[in-house]
């Protein structure tokens, strides 16, 4: 969450996508690990996995943005899902990031 409020606060974010063509696929999940540490593929992510085995993709989920930028769609998208999934620490962890680029981004 750290990772994903900084770039916020940096201004790296996308206040109007259509996240299911924003978000990123297999192929970029993979490009982006080929130049990046497991850490830093976290960092995007809100939530982990139960069960799920370290330093696989399939540990890390809630994804908050493409890679390069936050995105607001993406975020509003991790609200939803957590709370249909009965995730309330990512659903809250989601709302209060969505206020905070909300406030940031005037």
């Amino acid at each position: 969450m750290a990772h994903v409020r900084s770039m916020i606060d940096a201004h790296q974010y996308v206040l109007d996508s259509d996240w299911l063509e924003a978000q990123p696929d297999a192929d970029a999940q993979n490009a982006y690990l080929e130049k990046h540490s497991w850490d830093d593929y976290a960092a995007w992510h809100l939530g982990l996995t139960d069960g799920a085995s370290d330093e696989t993709k399939a540990r890390y989920a809630f994804v908050a943005g493409d890679f390069r930028r936050v995105h607001r769609t993406a975020l509003t998208a991790c609200v939803y899902r957590a709370s249909e999934w009965r995730h309330k620490d990512v659903e809250l962890a989601a709302h209060d990031l969505l206020q905070h680029l909300d406030r940031v981004s005037g």
